[in-house]
């Protein structure tokens, strides 16, 4: 990540530290923080999950004329400046000299307006109401080593007639000497979990700009402290 001398942080230009951004699907970045139930008007229980949405501080505008692309480039969760490499304190640098754990990108469509935007200012999460539809994205929890049934969800052999110690086993996987191997992409045993997963059209229950809160209707990916994206669902959009 290359330094950026040339723009000029939110401290020095004196503007206002807090920013929405709307244009596209909008964006920003939380941290699940667990599970809560919650009634809506008519009584009905509502399993919802609840994301903190820690700072998200701006670290680099993308242009068109630079990078080819319109986007905003978000840093969350701080990070000791011990801890950041050569690299990484130069391109910090321009947004105030904090290193975050996590940073993305959000894409903006050909023709967005940037101003406002610059390195150094928060992002907040405006751009969504109340019962808006949002898509998540998250990192989904380690498995580790599975087996076919609890990975594809196979049947399993008979539990009877004779069958032993095979009844969770995936069965043969290959053919003869022709063509005398094992297909790719063949469902087997293997690592599970840890991929990132989308859950879209995702009802907000409730926002709260200035506790930073947000609940969600049902389940998101991954386990307490993940870092979650918000953004507008696509499919609600058309």
């Amino acid at each position: 990540m290359a330094e950026n001398t040339e723009q000029q942080t939110a401290a020095d230009t004196g503007e206002t530290q807090t920013v929405v951004l709307e244009q596209g699907r909008g964006g920003i970045m939380g941290v699940k923080a667990g599970m809560t139930t919650v009634f809506d008007e008519n009584g009905a229980s509502l399993a919802c999950t609840v994301i903190d949405l820690k700072p998200n501080k701006i670290t680099q505008v993308r242009t068109k004329d630079k990078d080819g692309y319109l986007g905003i480039q978000v840093g969350m969760l701080e990070k000791k400046d011990k801890n950041l490499t050569k690299s990484q304190k130069g391109h910090f640098k321009t947004s105030g000299g904090q290193g975050f754990h996590v940073v993305r990108e959000f894409r903006l469509p050909d023709g967005a307006k940037l101003d406002g935007f610059a390195p150094g200012k928060t992002l907040v999460a405006d751009f969504i109401k109340n019962g808006d539809l949002v898509d998540v994205t998250a990192t989904s929890k380690g498995k580790g080593f599975s087996g076919v049934v609890k990975r594809y969800h196979f049947g399993g052999a008979n539990a009877s007639h004779g069958t032993s110690l095979t009844h969770r086993h995936g069965g043969s996987i290959g053919n003869r000497a022709d063509p005398g191997k094992v297909f790719k992409n063949k469902k087997m045993a293997g690592h599970m979990g840890v991929e990132k997963i989308t859950i879209q059209n995702v009802k907000v229950i409730h926002v709260d700009s200035k506790k930073q809160i947000l609940l969600v209707h049902g389940s998101v990916p991954g386990p307490k402290s993940g870092v979650v994206t918000i953004r507008r669902a696509v499919k609600a959009m058309g």
